[in-house]
């Protein structure tokens, strides 16, 4: 039993867990969709994307720059953004000029809570002749965009921000073309990488961005989709300066994105709650259908196998293998998960770079598993829409959890059952999500404040919490 207000979500522990579930479409590739379909002239069509604020307002910002953007089969409500709908995917008709007739807008863009929406668009922008400025609500001026920043600029582009250029509103001035580079990420983003694989699309020669850590390659898979080269080179440890694991991906400039259809798979970091609630509720079975499994972002499926989770898997979709070019489209499965016996692991930097966006609900999956899991290098999760490290801590220790915090890393000893309480989501809703997650299998009553921060990414989230849980 889940009852929700403006101020406040409550959620009684379920007996049990039944049922199927469709997730949101998936958040990073309905960015890139709507986008993608930006910059390419003619018409697209995007099936399944995600309906959540953020997409919202990337759709938002691709009309400002001149598409023409349309709702399939939305009403009137919908379109004005006064109305969530209950589906959990929302489906695009774009129809655009190309890149070269996108237009300066004539106000700020706004990109909401979506970090994704304006790191991205910084690099579009980028190559872009005019100039734009890229804002957002409270929560987003307090992200940092300095590693955005500093390798457009690199490539010629002039961007300035607030507080000695580290936080929005980004001003960008573009030019075309801009110079092609070679650069290492300091830190493994695919936001940061994929800003400068699309700011190279106007350059002048080959752009390679270098990562000590593969991350998610939605951007190089759609790229490839729409006609343009995208090169991966594994990196031996000479060539990474001893960097095991590190990559190259290269990209021609000068290239121009063809129109294709896109269908969206369901979001996998929104799958993760549920594979979470079910393996550590005692009577559970859930089937989650058409879930992305990209290798880039399936690792939360596979440390929770790695604890124990009961999680089956059955493609239903995707792209064949071909050993020459791998990396084009996305594989999809149905998972289906049940009441399973955890056990604790040791995540390090690399498995938190793979599951950043499903570290908090990995936590609650850890609190539920025999011995003490340790999560090192999540500094990451400091510049969320919240400092996730500190709400994951606060919000799991006071419902019973045996947490903490040393810097970046966590430790989490479980065995310890959680007991139902009033937690704060911090406006964060994978913060939100987790602690209703939790809700489901703790003792007594939990309250979550400022729930409604769930429709960032799954508006109908404490509806499917309802049907699932009785």
């Amino acid at each position: 039993m889940t009852t929700l207000s403006t101020e406040a979500a409550v959620v009684a522990p379920a007996e049990r867990l039944r049922g199927e579930l469709v997730v949101p479409g998936d958040k990073s590739i309905s960015h890139r969709a709507l986008m993608f379909a930006t910059l390419a002239a003619g018409e697209s069509r995007i099936s399944g994307a995600g309906d959540g604020d953020d997409v919202r307002s990337t759709a938002a910002v691709c009309r400002e720059l001149g598409a023409n953007v349309e709702r399939v089969g939305a009403d009137d409500d919908e379109i004005a953004g006064r109305a969530h709908p209950t589906s959990a995917t929302v489906d695009y008709r774009v129809v655009s000029p190309g890149v070269d007739g996108l237009a300066q807008p004539a106000v700020d863009l706004d990109c909401g809570n979506s970090g994704t929406s304006l790191r991205l668009f910084a690099g579009i922008l980028a190559g872009l002749p005019f100039r734009t400025v890229l804002d957002g609500d409270d929560s987003l001026r307090r992200r940092p965009v300095a590693r955005i920043i500093e390798p457009l600029r690199a490539m010629g582009a002039t961007l300035h921000a607030r507080s000695d250029d580290s936080l929005p509103p980004l001003t960008v001035f573009g030019r075309s073309p801009l110079r092609a580079v070679d650069r290492w990420t300091p830190v493994p983003s695919a936001q940061v990488k994929s800003a400068i694989l699309l700011a190279a699309l106007r350059a002048d020669g080959r752009t390679t961005v270098r990562e000590s850590v593969a991350t998610r390659d939605h951007t190089e898979r759609m790229l490839r989709a729409r006609g343009i080269a995208v090169r991966t080179e594994q990196l031996g440890s000479d060539d990474a300066d001893g960097r095991t694991g590190a990559v190259a991906i290269s990209v021609e400039g000068g290239r121009t994105m063809t129109t294709i259809d896109e269908r969206v798979p369901g979001d996998v970091s929104g799958a993760a709650f549920w594979l979470v609630a079910a393996a550590i509720h005692p009577d559970s079975d859930l089937l989650l259908r058409n879930v992305g499994v990209n290798p880039t972002r399936r690792a939360v499926i596979d440390i929770l196998r790695s604890m124990g989770a009961d999680i089956e898997e059955r493609p239903t979709g995707g792209p064949e293998p071909d050993a020459t070019d791998p990396g084009v489209g996305e594989p999809i499965a149905d998972l289906r998960v049940r009441s399973s016996e955890l056990r604790a692991v040791d995540l390090g930097p690399a498995d938190v770079s793979a599951a950043i966006d499903e570290i908090p609900i990995l936590c609650l999956a850890a609190a539920h598993a025999r011995g003490t899991t340790t999560i090192r290098g999540a500094g990451e999760l400091r510049h969320k829409e919240s400092d996730r490290i500190a709400g994951t801590t606060d919000g799991l220790r006071a419902l019973g959890a045996d947490i903490a915090a040393d810097g970046d890393d966590l430790r989490i000893t479980g065995g310890h059952p959680l007991v139902g309480t009033t937690v704060d989501s911090l406006d964060d809703h994978r913060l939100a999500m987790t602690f209703a997650i939790a809700g489901l299998s703790a003792n007594g009553q939990t309250t979550v404040l400022r729930p409604n921060s769930a429709s960032i990414s799954y508006p109908g989230f404490f509806a499917d919490l309802g049907r699932v849980g009785s």
